[in-house]
């Protein structure tokens, strides 16, 4: 698609959304129902493009990606009606007398552009919320992701009309394109520079922005953790898309008197998903693309790998590998990995671990593992990240009832659920005052009993 058509299909979404048939519940849940049905149909070919984009297998591609986009269409389907209502709130004895309620308006035509590593998820995960919320929108998939992206561009073409819902395929120079549009809503989830580029570009219209990032987001395991249970699921949300996560533990901080420990049971529980020889389990997929790949290679010192480190050049695979002795000065400290590599790092106490990761860019995720309620009260109330699990990793995301997004470096804005019909609202106030009494108090001449009345009503 061309920079003309996409200014001209924009320009069609703006007239398409001010005819108001967005505004209707019946309109929005009809939406969101073909959606689900489109999905649905498409189940095998949207897991295919998964294998062939990241050699995701047909069980992690629903689990991770299919799965839950359609229990977001559900969460907002079921809710949308309650969400979308006009909600009464106080006025105030200084409005006296009035009504005043928040009326949730969508804000017209949004932009949703979506990363690689979770290709179908995170593009329909926030277009449900844009469409629950009453928007027409354009979807930017990945160009690196391009089986997945060409699949979700047949998708939407089959669900809705153009002036509705698009989709737009390319790379860099249609991101471009897109990004000197005027929007009326902007969410983009990807990494840190990219997202600065989208926040510079947004600010010549004004357009308001979610912005979800990444960044290196830490275990800690405490003395009283269950070590063997925190390995194994430290394992699993490590090794998940072959650490191609952004919420992805990217180090483990350990006391040092349980570390050998823990090394024992993270080496058991990964043989145990992924046998001895994970590159040839077609559970274990494969890292994006070669530019990817060199720089995962060039993270890894294999003198600091405990286990793991094997690599396959000819299909772009790495093992899960473990690095210990790590300093923070090391290239693997240095980033945000984005793969199959852990380091682990000993920590005298829990007061150092938590100095450790304030001292770094907030992350988007923090996991502790421990059984002292002192420990996770601290860690919950004083570590800044974006969000988190005690005692597991990655489960924060499914839960329906928590917002999801970073704060400083790892983003700003939230979605998933409620939150994400928020997201792509407008809360309009709106005060409606009764024509009588019409109180004086207000009105000029302001009087020295008027102005002590004042003061009392507006405490």
């Amino acid at each position: 698609m061309r920079e003309k058509q996409i200014h001209a299909l924009i320009q069609r979404q703006r007239d398409f959304f001010a005819q108001g048939k967005t505004f209707s519940f019946g309109f929005r849940k009809e939406a969101l129902r073909r959606l689900r049905r489109g999905i649905s149909e498409h189940e095998a070919e949207i897991c295919q493009a998964l294998q062939a984009d990241l050699g995701k297998s047909e069980g992690e591609s629903y689990l991770c990606e299919v799965g839950m986009a359609l229990r977001e269409i559900g969460e907002q389907l079921r809710h949308l009606e309650k969400w979308g209502r006009p909600r009464r709130m106080p006025s105030g004895l200084a409005c006296f007398p009035a009504k005043s309620y928040v009326v949730p308006q969508p804000y017209g035509t949004v932009l949703i552009m979506a990363p690689w590593n979770y290709p179908f998820l995170l593009t329909i995960q926030p277009l449900a919320g844009a469409l629950a919320a009453g928007n027409c929108c354009i979807v930017k998939p990945s160009a690196y992701s391009s089986h997945t992206s060409a699949v979700i561009k047949k998708l939407l073409e089959e669900c809705f009309p153009k002036k509705y819902v698009a989709a737009v395929q390319g790379g860099r120079q249609e991101n471009g394109w897109l990004l000197e549009e005027k929007f009326d809503f902007i969410f983009f989830t990807g990494s840190v520079s990219v997202g600065k580029l989208v926040m510079e570009k947004a600010a010549k219209f004004l357009t308001p922005v979610t912005l979800e990032l990444g960044g290196k987001s830490p275990c800690v395991v405490d003395r009283s953790a269950d070590i063997s249970l925190a390995a194994k699921r430290i394992a699993f949300g490590k090794w998940l898309n072959c650490g191609q996560t952004c919420v992805a533990p990217d180090y483990v901080l350990i006391e040092e008197e349980v570390k050998e420990e823990f090394l024992c049971a993270l080496r058991f529980w990964t043989e145990k998903m992924y046998g001895k020889s994970p590159l040839d389990n077609p559970a274990w997929g494969k890292i994006i693309n070669r530019k990817h790949f060199d720089r995962l290679c060039e993270l890894m010192d294999p003198k600091k790998a405990v286990f793991g480190g094997e690599v396959r050049e000819e299909t772009l695979q790495i093992g899960p590998t473990v690095l210990t002795d790590v300093n923070w000065e090391d290239p693997v400290m240095r980033e945000e990995i984005f793969g199959p590599i852990l380091p682990v790092l000993s920590v005298e106490n829990m007061a150092e671990a938590r100095r450790r990761i304030a001292a770094r860019p907030h992350p988007l995720a923090c996991y502790l593992f421990t059984r002292d309620p002192a420990v996770e009260r601290d860690f919950v109330r004083y570590v800044q990240s974006g969000g988190g699990c005690v005692n597991d990793t990655i489960l924060h995301l499914a839960s329906a009832g928590l917002p999801f997004g970073g704060v400083g470096d790892s983003g700003m804005g939230s979605y998933h659920g409620k939150k994400s019909f928020e997201t792509f609202s407008h809360e309009k106030g709106v005060l409606k005052r009764g024509l009588h009494p019409d109180v004086p108090l207000r009105y000029q001449p302001m009087g020295k009993g008027k102005y002590m009345l004042m003061k009392l009503v507006m405490r």
